[in-house]
């Protein structure tokens, strides 16, 4: 069958389509930039601003809940309407909610800015994603323009902090935001002259009923677990409540998908092996490793006193062995394999979290330095970089029509696990920074509205610290900080273990990069090469 969106249809040179490749992977880098920027800007931002933790956590959280209830409706749109007019519509949102912060001067207005910019992501990240996988007929050489789709964050975790230190070093917060302005303005133009329009043959069907029951069930469920968090308790009945709905609305958009003729999604891909360890991979790696970043951002400046720049200039061993790693990781997949590839680097990964523990506990006697960090940071990134063939498995041998689906369903993947990991696994943190600080009795001698203030946040107690000389004050919440982010990382690091064992265990063995994910009728085996013209 003939491809309906292939390189020879439209009359696309293979150079050409590198060069759109290459747009395509420079607009991810924007994106994720934008987030890593953020992880060095929250702690300006929460000291001018002086947003509740509750806020705090919203201002992290929703971009990547409004971008994760989106992807399936803009990849359904994209499909529909044309891939590369959604990805410019994208850019120009993305690029005017960055332009609004301009005039935002509180938690609610910044929050608010954050969910337009989930918009805007939602329209470029799972379209850039399809669109690279319709460019190429050949199964391997389209396997490895998506590993340099996937290498592209981890360049965007490299300059992000960098850029955003010296930003914030020389102007205020507000410059993180605006940076997009002009890059946005930048993809427009290359997008309109260098990108192909592409569609999908059979889209899914456009339904309101799924749009809304995936995004409210969504939302619904973030909103209980943050509350759960907030509260630190399981017992505040509004948490069930909204727990439960939004699992019911979920399971109504599930029915939906599996019993309608062409449903938004296509659920059928998760019956591949293949695809479900891809799924999995991304979803519990983000879980592990969101709130365990965050929380360093802040540990690096708050307790640390690293400046915004010196902080960026500090994640570079992530980023870097995350770069390198995402590089490598397509030519080491060809030779042993993408399962051993991938369950391999969650795993470094993992050993990488658990030394955050493992450092304090054992080796400095409570201390935990940056000297100390930096091998852990390493083993962190080479696990982010493997996740690069965790894409190219997904997408490289979907069915080209279902590539916006399937797009959408990694990047959906990504999203949830970053929400949930931050909420989760930063209320944890949060209930072991209040406890420890509760019990070193600094506090007895404040206010009660100060008191509440310094447990709020380590950056609401270093602020009153240094406003106040206490130094008491600054050492025992640096030090219950440390304790608590130590602790987080542990149980994040064990987690990913049993995320490598899921994923080496799922991935049969002999898959090569350019297996096939038939919807409806998984091929988890190795794939042969497809003819030009065919669909893999």
């Amino acid at each position: 069958m003939t491809s309906p969106v292939a390189v020879n249809s439209i009359g696309m040179s293979r150079t050409r389509a590198w060069i759109a490749t290459a747009v395509l992977s420079a607009s991810l880098l924007v994106v994720v930039m934008d987030m890593t920027i953020l992880n060095i800007a929250l702690p300006s931002l929460a000291k001018d601003l002086s947003p509740s933790a509750d806020q705090q956590l919203w201002i992290v959280d929703v971009y990547s809940l409004v971008l994760a209830g989106l992807l399936v409706p803009a990849s359904s749109l994209a499909d529909r309407f044309g891939r590369r007019l959604i990805l410019l519509v994208g850019f120009g949102l993305f690029g005017l909610a960055s332009a609004l912060i301009l005039v935002a001067g509180s938690p609610g207005a910044v929050i608010a800015i954050r969910a337009l910019l989930g918009v805007g992501g939602a329209l470029i990240m799972p379209t850039t994603l399809s669109m690279v996988r319709t460019l190429f007929d050949d199964p391997t050489e389209r396997a490895r323009a998506l590993a340099l789709w996937s290498s592209v964050a981890g360049v965007g975790v490299a300059i992000g902090p960098l850029i955003g230190g010296f930003l914030l070093e020389h102007f205020s917060w507000h410059s993180a935001f605006l940076v997009n302005v002009p890059l946005m303005l930048i993809a427009i133009v290359l997008g309109v002259f260098l990108l192909p329009e592409s569609r999908s043959a059979t889209p899914g069907g456009w339904d309101w009923i799924s749009v809304i029951t995936a995004f409210a069930g969504m939302a619904l469920m973030m909103w209980a677990v943050k509350h759960f968090g907030a509260e630190s308790s399981l017992r505040p009945p509004m948490g069930w409540v909204a727990l439960l709905a939004g699992a019911a609305l979920l399971v109504v958009f599930v029915r939906r998908c599996l019993t309608l003729e062409r449903p938004m999604l296509d659920l059928d891909l998760f019956s591949s092996r293949i695809f479900s360890a891809g799924i999995i991979a991304a979803l519990g790696s983000m879980f592990s490793m969101a709130a365990a970043m965050l929380l360093f951002a802040q540990w690096l400046q708050a307790v640390e006193g690293s400046s915004p720049v010196q902080a960026g200039a500090q994640f570079l061993p992530l980023a870097a062995a995350g770069a390198v790693a995402s590089m490598a990781a397509p030519w080491l997949a060809e030779r042993i394999g993408p399962r051993i590839v991938i369950s391999a680097g969650i795993l470094v990964a993992a050993v990488g979290m658990i030394g955050v523990w493992v450092i304090p506990t054992w080796v400095t006697s409570g201390d935990l330095d940056y000297v100390y960090a930096v091998g852990p940071l390493a083993l962190v990134g080479v696990g982010m970089g493997s996740l690069a063939i965790g894409s190219s498995l997904i997408m490289s041998g979907s069915p080209e029509d279902r590539a916006g689906n399937a797009a959408a369903m990694e990047e959906t993947s990504y999203e949830v696990g970053n929400v949930l990991g931050v909420s989760l696994l930063g209320s944890v943190a949060a209930v072991l920074y209040r406890g420890e600080l509760d019990g070193s009795g600094v506090l007895g001698d404040l206010d009660t509205t100060v008191s509440d203030h310094v447990r709020e946040s380590i950056g609401s107690a270093v602020g009153v610290a240094e406003g106040g000389g206490n130094a008491a004050l600054a050492d025992a919440a640096g030090t219950a900080f440390t304790d608590a982010m130590s602790v987080t990382s542990l149980v994040g690091g064990v987690l990913m273990l049993g995320v490598a064992a899921a994923v080496y265990a799922l991935i049969p063995r002999g898959t090569r990069l350019d297996a096939r994910i038939d919807s409806g009728a998984p091929v988890d085996g190795p794939a042969p090469a497809a003819d030009p013209g065919t669909r893999a």
